[in-house]
């Protein structure tokens, strides 16, 4: 055998994905409790038709990415709700609970799969969205603030929340 010739040793690799840091902070049973202290939640999941999705779309400005949308309606009053929006990569999951008349009664995150951008977890952040409706603008830098370094995952989250309370609109009302 030549000794000229390189003798190569292949290894195997590994490929790390940018979600390393994903974070699970609540269960959906432990956002409810969180966001509907002892209150009775009733699934209430639906698939939205088409009219609904391009009312939504319509009414809210966001494309509506997934028509099954996970919910659970509060016997005093009320709605649960489930989604996920995209971060800058991956996606954020979240609930929005709703009064009874529709207005945000909280936001919580449950799982965050990003490098950046988790202060959105910021309650203080999150407050921003108590009391508002589908009226109001619901939008970044206007009505609900942006914070540095988290700009995609606040926007994105705020359109989350937008869409989902056009869905409670048209599709639970």
């Amino acid at each position: 055998m030549d000794s000229s010739v390189a003798r190569w040793a292949w290894l195997p690799t590994a490929v790390i994905s940018s979600s390393v840091y994903a974070t699970t902070y609540l269960t959906i049973e432990q956002a409810q409790q969180a966001i509907f202290p002892g209150g009775e939640l009733t699934e209430a999941f639906i698939t939205l038709s088409n009219i609904q999705l391009q009312a939504i779309e319509k009414k809210s400005g966001i494309r509506v990415s997934n028509r099954e949308i996970k919910a659970w309606k509060v016997a005093a009053g009320g709605l649960f709700i489930v989604d996920q929006v995209i971060g800058k990569h991956e996606y954020i999951t979240f609930a929005l609970g709703l009064n009874a008349d529709g207005s945000v009664k909280q936001i919580d995150v449950l799982a965050y799969r990003e490098n950046y951008g988790y202060e959105i977890r910021n309650p203080i952040w999150r407050r921003q969205f108590v009391g508002k409706t589908s009226v109001d603008a619901l939008t970044l830098d206007h009505d609900i603030k942006n914070i540095s370094g988290a700009t995609l995952s606040c926007r994105h989250l705020t359109d989350g929340v937008k869409r989902l309370m056009a869905t409670y609109d048209i599709a639970f009302k």
